[in-house]
């Protein structure tokens, strides 16, 4: 088991539930664009929001967002060490940084030194695109051994200053090579684990390359907070992350849905039902198991383990719950009719 840290006012690892991250994609400079944005992210169900911090402006930033938001704030910074006390100094919740790339050891304790004294702790960022010369020298790609042995050189320069409250995350574009990462970082760290695919792509790809990577990995065991990276607006990051963790039961207030596929049995419009269902429960908050069916033949048997479900017939549907047929129901009200049933619930 990982160790227990605390960022903000929630804690990660330790057998902590798994927490879902993202990262704006607006400038931090402009504050007022960030908070809207980190705003809706929180209402998608976002745990952990990070900000990139590219220059002085962006660190001044993190004094009118912090304020203004309700989960734990990451300031990412690379290179300036400057940077991360400012923000440290500005109420950020943890830092992304390496400490290999700041320049010489006594900018990386005096960083390990405030972060210390105010109790904020560092994740260690590897990734497989930039990889240390004489790491990528030695073993002449970004392979999985490469990247732990960036990480524990990263993690020596901290420890060397006593510092130990630390994450760390180990990304590639290569979901192979990512999965096999962690894997060989979990049986060299204890500290909590940060899961993603880096430049994972569009919508579909990175769907695709976030699930098989992420989704194996916690599959596992392994991993304590995860962010799915897309090239698309950061709130589908967190719905497709709440998706992520809902299919391998991981979300404790979360809903499940179940539709099928359709075929020629089916005769109502049971897509445009299934995605209005789907939609109107991104807003529930609770363990409830919902299924929307294209017939009444195979549907409340095929849904026999879902809590409420409909079954669509000829201009009507039945209304079932644990298999178990209730009422039928005109196709018109079907969707007031489930989602009634969900409020209740």
């Amino acid at each position: 088991m990982t160790k227990r840290i605390k960022v903000g006012n929630l804690f990660m690892g330790g057998g902590e539930r798994i927490l879902i991250q993202s990262m704006t994609n607006v400038k931090t400079a402009d504050y007022d664009k960030c908070i809207e944005q980190i705003i809706a992210l929180e209402e998608a169900g976002c745990d952990i929001i990070r900000v990139a911090i590219p220059d002085e402006k962006s660190a001044d930033a993190i004094a009118k967002i912090k304020p203004r938001i309700h989960i734990p704030l990451v300031a990412d910074i690379h290179f300036d060490y400057k940077l991360a006390l400012k923000c440290m100094e500005n109420g950020v919740d943890k830092i992304r940084i390496n400490p290999g790339n700041i320049g010489e050891e006594s900018r990386v304790k005096e960083v390990a030194k405030m972060a210390d004294s105010l109790g904020i702790p560092i994740r260690i960022g590897v990734n497989g695109g930039s990889l240390e010369k004489e790491i990528l020298k030695k073993y002449g790609h970004p392979s999985p051994e490469a990247m732990v042995e960036s990480a524990k050189g990263h993690v020596e320069i901290l420890n060397r200053f006593d510092f130990d409250n630390i994450v760390i995350s180990l990304k590639a574009s290569n979901v192979k090579n990512t999965i096999d990462a962690y894997r060989l970082a979990s049986k060299t760290f204890d500290y909590p684990l940060h899961l993603g695919v880096t430049e994972a792509g569009t919508f579909l790809g990175g769907t695709i390359k976030s699930a098989i990577g992420i989704g194996s990995l916690l599959a596992d065991g392994i991993g304590d907070t995860i962010r799915v990276s897309l090239t698309d607006d950061p709130v589908r990051e967190v719905e497709i992350a709440r998706e992520l963790l809902k299919a391998l039961n991981l979300m404790e207030d979360a809903p499940e849905f179940v539709s099928c596929p359709t075929c020629a049995r089916c005769n109502y419009d049971m897509i445009s039902l299934a995605n209005k269902v789907e939609d109107y429960l991104k807003s529930v908050h609770k363990k409830v198991k919902v299924a929307v069916m294209g017939c009444a033949v195979n549907g409340p048997g095929e849904a026999r383990e879902a809590d409420i479900g409909v079954a669509g017939g000829k201009g009507d549907g039945l209304l079932f719950k644990k298999g178990e047929i209730i009422k039928k129901i005109p196709e018109s009200e079907l969707f007031d009719a489930i989602k009634k049933e969900i409020d209740e619930f």
